[in-house]
């Protein structure tokens, strides 16, 4: 057995905290808040010291599979696995499903650490002490979680009151508290003895799943069945669907953490943040002389302890304090700071009107995994499309039933295949594809092919795509 840890990564989530920037289709994870890397990436570079830890698992669902891979192989970082959840059934599911593939591939007695994707963290010498702590913890067989000092009375936390001390630096833990009020909030704070709950987790293998078939025993059934009879798809490891959907939806706090009798809480002063606010993002940017936080095009006349982004157009603030302006292709959210907890709020009534559900799901700019595209324009019976194609990829061989395309090279060389001709289009070339034609777009060259695509026809759905030739294995 590897002295080494075995990072698991749970980045299936769709939180929508974060809108109008994080949604579903693209959460918060895989966006670039703060530094020149997404949280996703952080997150791997944490885990990223060979002589700490092996090769990563990431478990993700479906629709996430090809972030997963494109944003770990961007920054150099090889995976141990990627596991792919059919459907979603909260966090004891993908630990137990995680545990089973570590078990199997390392030993029981290998050391998990379970971290969330989008956490901000700075990894610094208190981070690898406790890292330290944990996993003398729990190799000696307990299930440990860290707790985060506390630095002001947070109500979107939970917490945890630190028991006895056990050999090595950890404590017993002697209870969870769930997200307080405030004023429960600062009399833990005040009386100290109480941490934050980081959702961090480290334990055996071994361990956690003997306490997840005790404690939680369909959830442990059903994940090691779904691993059993996993399929392999590309780099991709799937999870049996029929298996995995008889897995109840249930934190792993709830089943097993607050259950147990084996759990441990390592006490860590390390700078930590589950970014669920804007004003998480705006405590943890570089703030100006008026405590402003600011990216992307942004004029501000007095304005003070704000936080305004901007991914398009300028945007200019004047004469505002405490806010949160948030401005992304298509939408903006504008709130006070101190209101920030309550955008999931905003989202859930935007989510239920039919003109504005769209703006929950997905961006204008959707990512594949040979680049992507930015809706520019939509008409009756026409639409304008950025396309952005990553060197050395190429889209499927396809063609298409209702819609014909022109496309226009902006940056960069594309070889693009019409029928049965090959053509090179360079920078303000253009070229034509027929309706019912088959076509395929390709990137020969050394930087991001840049084409506006421009589709005319009865019916321009992203399901009028028939693939005939698709190197990453989709229909």
């Amino acid at each position: 057995m590897s002295n080494r840890i075995v990072p698991v990564i749970m980045a299936g989530g769709k939180g929508t905290r974060l809108w109008p920037l994080s949604r579903a289709s693209a959460p918060k994870q895989f966006i670039q808040f703060v530094g020149d890397r997404t949280l996703f990436q952080a997150t791997l570079s944490r885990v990223s010291d060979p002589a700490l830890y092996e090769a990563p698992v990431v478990i993700t669902n479906e629709d996430f599979r090809f972030l997963v891979a494109e944003q770990a192989r961007d920054i150099g970082i090889a995976l141990s696995a990627i596991l792919l959840e059919p459907v979603a059934r909260n966090t004891a599911p993908a630990v137990a499903a995680a545990a089973t593939l570590v078990s199997r591939r390392f030993g029981s007695d290998a050391v998990l650490q379970v971290l969330a994707s989008d956490h901000d963290i700075v990894a610094d010498a208190a981070y690898f002490d406790s890292i330290r702590v944990a996993q003398r913890t729990a190799a000696g067989g307990k299930l440990v979680t860290f707790g985060i000092t506390p630095t002001e009375p947070a109500t979107g936390y939970g917490y945890i009151e630190i028991g006895a001390a056990l050999p090595g630096g950890a404590h017993v833990v002697k209870q969870f508290v769930e997200k307080p009020a405030l004023p429960e909030a600062q009399g833990m704070v005040e009386t100290g003895g109480f941490v934050w709950n980081s959702g961090i987790f480290m334990f055996s293998a071994g361990q956690v799943l003997n306490e997840i078939h005790g404690l939680a025993p369909a959830v442990g059934t059903a994940a090691r069945e779904a691993v059993e009879k996993a399929s392999s798809d590309l780099d991709f490891t799937r999870l049996d669907a029929e298996a995995f959907m008889l897995c109840p939806d249930i934190s792993f706090d709830y089943a097993i953490m607050e259950r147990t009798s084996n759990a441990a809480v390592v006490p860590s002063s390390f700078t930590w943040s589950d970014l669920g606010s804007w004003d998480a993002v705006w405590k943890l940017g570089d703030r100006d002389d008026n405590g402003n936080v600011s990216s992307g095009n942004v004029t501000l006349i007095n304005t003070k302890n704000s936080l305004v982004m901007t991914r398009t157009n300028h945007l200019a603030v004047q004469g505002l304090e405490g806010v949160a302006v948030i401005a992304s292709e298509d939408a903006v959210y504008v709130g006070r700071l101190c209101e920030s907890q309550d955008v999931g709020k905003l989202v859930k009534q935007l989510a239920s009107a039919k003109t504005t559900a769209c703006l929950t799901e997905s961006h204008p700019t959707s990512y594949r995994p040979w680049g992507g595209y930015t809706s520019v324009l939509n008409g009756d019976r026409f639409q304008v499309k950025r396309l952005f194609v990553t060197p050395g990829k190429k889209l499927s061989l396809q063609k298409h039933h209702h819609r014909s395309e022109h496309w226009i090279c902006v940056k960069g060389t594309a070889e693009v295949t019409v029928g049965n001709d090959l053509k090179i289009v360079r920078e303000n070339e253009s070229v034509y594809i027929p309706q019912g034609e088959i076509h395929r777009l390709a990137n020969p060259g050394k930087i991001m092919l840049e084409m506006i695509e421009v589709q005319t026809g009865s019916y321009l759905g992203e399901d009028d795509i028939i693939r005939i030739v698709d190197e990453f294995g989709r229909a």
